[in-house]
């Protein structure tokens, strides 16, 4: 298996490969976990380190930090890909960790990229070796840590959260590119227009690999005018094409989206709420989806303070059904834009609640016999139903519960 780290690949690697730093002074980004004085910071510069987990988008510097932990560590640092290796190379690492601490007494940090590409079961391998000493665990993933590494292994673990870039922090990745003689492209006589670095800057999502990627693409298929290479922004909207939308609909993208919907309607922000809205259709969620929460805080959140609000998000699940998409787009904005300029009341909500409270922890005393139903003469000589009075003030409750109100007019 090839190491992730060989020096001697380097000159055959992508651009975003060559860039990787080798200590801190080239890491860009991540200084809430980074900065001098940072506890991940001063473990890995003194070579104290424990089993952690690196949580980040693609292209945020988990491999890149591992690197650096490699260069700085005096343990033996093993690096392979969950998504390459299995759980027979998983074994045979740590059979060798076990014989290095046994006759070198030296530990062994066992890097996993893409760790949440093992199962729950698979990583159950590591457990022994993390409680007993014999490795020190760093495990890279983009995915959710809560739901992709088995409870044990992350109690066991410090979960570290890595952001995206800024895009003031990927200009400044580009220009170090562009500049450096041994890694970028500072031999050549390259020059690029500030509108295209921004560009690729704002188009790339935080994403410093696809930064680097549409960079070297520009530079590679750019002809030399006059031995100088030019990019401009023409040139710079060609490498990246289209925007790409990360979103998963089947993880944190997908969940924490339409909880910012949710809550963006709930705040009465009418473009806060169009914005997450396009952000999840442009992606390509499903819109039966969102409009099943819209209908949800039609219900939730205005209620009576504008019954309307909830006839015009069932309408607008009919109009998606028979439309379709992208067709339904307006009728799905036009309900967003109605549902957040509508008044708030949580009292229906609030009534329900208090009510289901009351079944949940108070005894459940019988119905009273003058509303209960009664269509056999035998029933009604037991007295079910007599007495019965349609209107009045009568209270229909069970005794126990006369003097509870759920009920609040607002």
């Amino acid at each position: 298996m090839a190491d992730l780290f060989d020096k001697n690949l380097q000159s055959d690697k992508p651009l975003a490969d060559r860039m990787r730093p080798d200590d801190f002074a080239g890491f860009i980004g991540q200084e809430h976990i980074l900065a001098p004085g940072k506890i991940l910071r001063k473990a890995i510069e003194a070579d104290k380190l424990f089993s952690l987990i690196l949580w980040g988008p693609p292209g945020s510097g988990k491999t890149t930090l591992a690197k650096i932990i490699a260069k700085k560590t005096k343990s033996y640092f093993q690096p392979f890909s969950a998504v390459t290796a299995g759980i027979s190379d998983v074994r045979k690492f740590l059979d060798a960790a076990v014989e290095r601490k046994k006759f070198h007494q030296q530990k062994t940090i066992l890097f996993v990229d893409e760790i949440h590409h093992f199962n729950k079961t698979q990583q159950d391998a590591f457990l022994p070796a993390v409680e007993d000493g014999t490795i020190i665990l760093i495990g890279a993933t983009t995915e959710n840590p809560s739901f992709e590494v088995n409870a044990p292994l992350l109690s066991r673990s410090r979960v570290f959260h890595l952001r995206e870039l800024s895009e003031k922090d990927i200009v400044g990745l580009l220009k170090s590119a562009i500049k450096n003689k041994n890694r970028g492209f500072g031999k050549l006589k390259l020059q690029i227009d500030d509108a295209a670095l921004k560009h690729i800057a704002s188009r790339c999502e935080g994403d410093a690999r696809d930064a680097y990627n549409a960079l070297e693409l520009a530079v590679l298929t750019t002809s030399k005018k006059a031995g100088k290479i030019h990019i401009n922004l023409k040139i710079a909207e060609e490498a990246i094409q289209k925007k790409f939308i990360r979103y998963d609909k089947e993880a944190d993208g997908h969940f924490d989206a339409i909880s910012a919907l949710h809550k963006s309607v709930r705040a009465s922000d009418v473009d806060a709420s169009l914005h997450y809205l396009a952000r999840m259709l442009e992606a390509g969620e499903d819109p039966l989806y969102i409009v099943r929460r819209l209908i949800r805080a039609a219900s939730e959140d205005i209620g009576l303070a504008d019954p309307f609000a909830l006839v015009l998000a069932t309408s607008t699940q009919l109009v998606i059904h028979f439309l379709g998409m992208p067709e339904s787009n307006d009728a799905l904005a036009e309900l967003v834009i109605y549902l957040a300029k509508a008044p708030k009341s949580r009292a229906v909500d609030s009534a329900y609640a208090k009510a289901r409270d009351d079944i949940e922890n108070k005894r459940l005393e019988p119905i009273p016999l003058d509303i209960r139903n009664a269509p056999t003469r035998l029933m009604k000589n037991f007295g079910f139903g007599k007495n019965y009075q349609p209107y009045g003030k009568k209270d229909h409750r069970p005794k126990n519960l006369h003097n509870r109100r759920y009920w609040q007019d607002y």
